[in-house]
């Protein structure tokens, strides 16, 4: 989201009031509900596309949505080529195998059916098949500024957010680094959220990338770019999580917990891609890319320890949250309000057995430093409430240890 605080070439006067801020929002076409991956045929050809590469992965395929979605397809007349060999956090050199793949069967357009790891990829060949070279060369924003061919998402998991968001992300297998892509040429021209999709999750699964849309809806409200509305997506965001998310993961076909895990990992996406994000993320970025933990379990375990940090110097900015996770902040301040949110979110992740620190998923302390430096590097670490330095980023990953 681009906020414009000033005209360029203008003169500033002492004696004018300050210019309100603008914003613009940013999302694709949205197509929502039980039963709307009937939808996924006319969307392709509606935005152009008659051979679409198709990207999903081996679990997405043995739960059989992409058989459920072959004949819809077929029905519209539409070609498509099928690439899977991606594995959780794509990586830069499964990127270009699929762009490879892309090329040679002459596809025109982009389909992904699956988690974030599909879509990621999915948009970054997008990337590659409009503007060429390598995916790390578009590391930042806006970097990619050539037309990109249409793309289509159905998302599979109740987390990611990146059916609708202007982001990507790839790891770096030699630096061993997460690059954060971001640009408005990705948002997608479709989302289509089927929450029937989300029934073949694992609790595991679901309690990971659940909270990873509650870091996505807390990160935005606070953020630096935050404004009414990614506030009010964000705020329906964390008070349907707080109310499904335990469910879904105690009963994955309660279609009514899927159904609202669905609307708040669709709304925290479009809070986020416009609002950004934090240094949960940031820091998330690099321990997943060194040591290929999954992303929404590492935003688990950061995310209270990032609040505990900002709130230290933005504890205002926390009430709305804790208001929205459930606390009754009548007669407290924000300091004890923003307290009480930490401490929300701290059940929420015992009660979905979410690893009590980082030390209990294999990460070592020898590595603080290198993640302090990589993450100052992460495209979400700008608008984090607080400023964050590397000493910060040591800091929160020793609490979170």
């Amino acid at each position: 989201m681009e906020h414009l605080t000033s005209i360029p070439g203008a003169t500033a006067s002492t004696s004018a009031p300050p210019r309100p801020r603008v914003s613009k929002f940013l999302i694709p076409e949205v197509i929502f509900g039980v039963g709307t991956l009937t939808e996924v045929g006319g969307a392709i050809r509606r935005v152009g596309g008659r051979r679409p590469m198709l990207v999903s992965d081996p679990g997405v395929m043995a739960a059989g949505w992409v058989e459920q979605a072959v004949p819809i397809l077929a029905d519209v007349r539409v070609e498509w080529s099928l690439w899977h060999d991606l594995t959780p956090n794509p990586k830069d050199v499964e990127v270009q195998a699929a762009f490879e793949r892309y090329l040679e069967s002459g596809c025109d357009a982009l389909l992904a059916i699956g988690g974030g790891s599909c879509i990621d990829t999915a948009k970054a060949v997008a990337i590659l098949s409009g503007n060429g070279g390598n995916i790390l060369d578009y590391e930042g924003i806006d970097r990619a500024t050539s037309p990109i061919p249409p793309m289509v998402m159905v998302p599979t998991t109740g987390g990611s957010g990146s059916d609708v968001s202007q982001f990507c992300v790839v790891t770096d297998t030699k630096q061993r680094f997460k690059a954060t892509i971001g640009g408005r040429a990705l948002v997608p021209d479709v989302s289509i959220t089927d929450p029937e999709l989300q029934t073949t999750m694992s609790p595991e699964l679901t309690a990971h990338t659940g909270m990873d849309a509650l870091s996505h809806a807390i990160e935005s409200c606070v953020s630096e770019a935050c404004d009414f509305l990614s506030k009010g997506l964000a705020m329906s965001s964390i008070q349907a999580i707080v109310e499904h998310l335990p469910v879904a993961v105690d009963d994955p076909l309660d279609l009514t917990a899927r159904e609202g895990m669905a609307r708040a990992s669709l709304q925290a996406g479009m809070a986020f891609t416009n609002a950004l994000l934090g240094a949960t993320h940031a820091i998330a970025h690099q321990i997943g890319g060194a040591l290929d933990l999954p992303h929404g379990l590492l935003n688990a375990i950061l995310l209270p320890h990032v609040m505990r940090f900002n709130a230290e110097t933005h504890a205002d900015r926390y009430v709305d949250v804790a208001r929205a996770l459930g606390v009754k902040t009548d007669g407290l301040d924000a300091s004890a309000a923003a307290n009480c949110a930490i401490e929300r979110v701290e059940e929420l992740g015992r009660a979905l057995e979410i690893p009590a620190g980082l030390h209990d998923i294999g990460v070592n302390p020898v590595d603080f430093d290198r993640f302090a430096v990589d993450a100052l590097r992460d495209a979400y670490i700008a608008t984090n409430p607080r400023p964050v330095s590397e000493n910060d980023v040591r800091r929160i990953c020793v609490a979170a240890y």
